[in-house]
């Protein structure tokens, strides 16, 4: 029996020519500095959260000092409202982002059929309101006949359902084969059987990149709680670490320093206070990262 008798194909190699080896070199250098320039000044703001007010009054960039420290770190978080803070932004993120899913599935499902009556039109109405808003003024007078001022609520439900998310769940639920649904139903599933058993499954790496997206936003919302929000026990961890940093609240978490560590506590409280508020959502990423290029990329493509 020959070689070739035995099922047995080795695929030849191609071999990679100077100017495929070049653009890949290029490739890999810009990807390189890409990720030190946005690496560097993180690991920048970090050190100097360590860095003792003595040794920072003698050298501003001294990014090995010799010592370091919790100071800045201590300040920031015996502040009274820091946990309120904390409790109020997870609070936020938690029950906007899952309100957010659970109505961005309802909205996008329908949607997906066909024969639904109005479809087009929906969608029509959807991409308007990209490019088109009534404002900030309206918004504050609707909370406000809601009785929503000084509430969370009226954080969480402004973003609820956003229309860049909303087409991209609908352009992947548009991608899953049609086939999968159609044996369900032959076998007798019902449409919400159809949904929980067969497409969100598949929707999983959507479900996440949206997800993320949804909890970043939640988490970083600070404008909207400073028209909405006057009450600091209602405060979320971006108001309460921007009063820390540049309001009264610098004095209060000051006292009883020296006159030179006064002079350098405002940079470092800002160091301090950035990594307090960015690691912990930054926590969350490696647990989706599997999910998030596949759902951004599907979700985004459109046969």
């Amino acid at each position: 029996m020959s070689h070739k008798s035995m099922g047995t194909y080795h695929k030849p190699r191609m071999k990679r020519g100077w100017d495929d080896i070049s653009v890949s070199a290029i490739a890999y250098i810009i990807g390189i500095l890409f990720a030190v320039i946005c690496f560097v000044p993180f690991l920048l703001v970090i050190i100097y959260s360590f860095t003792p007010y003595d040794l920072y009054l003698k050298n501003h960039f001294d990014f090995f000092p010799s010592r370091l420290t919790l100071d800045a770190y201590k300040m920031v978080l015996n502040y009274d409202y820091i946990w309120t803070g904390y409790r109020n932004t997870i609070f936020i993120a938690v029950i906007g982002t899952a309100c957010s899913m659970i109505l961005m599935i309802m909205t996008a499902y329908p949607m997906v059929k066909k024969d639904m009556i109005g479809h087009k039109f929906m969608t029509t109405l959807w991409i308007i309101t990209m490019f088109f808003s009534g404002g900030m003024i309206p918004d504050y007078f609707l909370m406000r006949s809601l009785g929503l001022l000084n509430s969370l609520w009226a954080i969480i439900l402004p973003g609820l359902l956003g229309c860049y998310n909303l087409i991209l769940m609908r352009n992947y639920m548009e991608g899953l084969p049609v086939s999968l649904e159609e044996a369900a139903l032959i076998d007798g599933a019902n449409d919400i059987q159809v949904l929980f058993k067969i497409v969100l499954p598949l929707c999983i790496p959507i479900l996440a990149t949206l997800g993320l997206f949804t909890v970043v936003g939640y988490w970083n919302s600070y404008f909207s709680a400073i028209i909405y929000l006057t009450k600091r026990t209602k405060w979320p961890l971006q108001l309460v670490l921007r009063e820390i940093v540049f309001e009264s609240g610098v004095d209060e978490v000051q006292q009883g320093m020296a006159a030179e560590e006064r002079m350098s506590a405002p940079f470092l409280l800002k160091m301090a206070s950035i990594v307090v508020a960015t690691v912990p959502i930054m926590l969350v990423y490696p647990f989706l990262q599997k999910y998030f290029m596949t759902g951004l990329v599907l979700g985004g493509v459109k046969e």
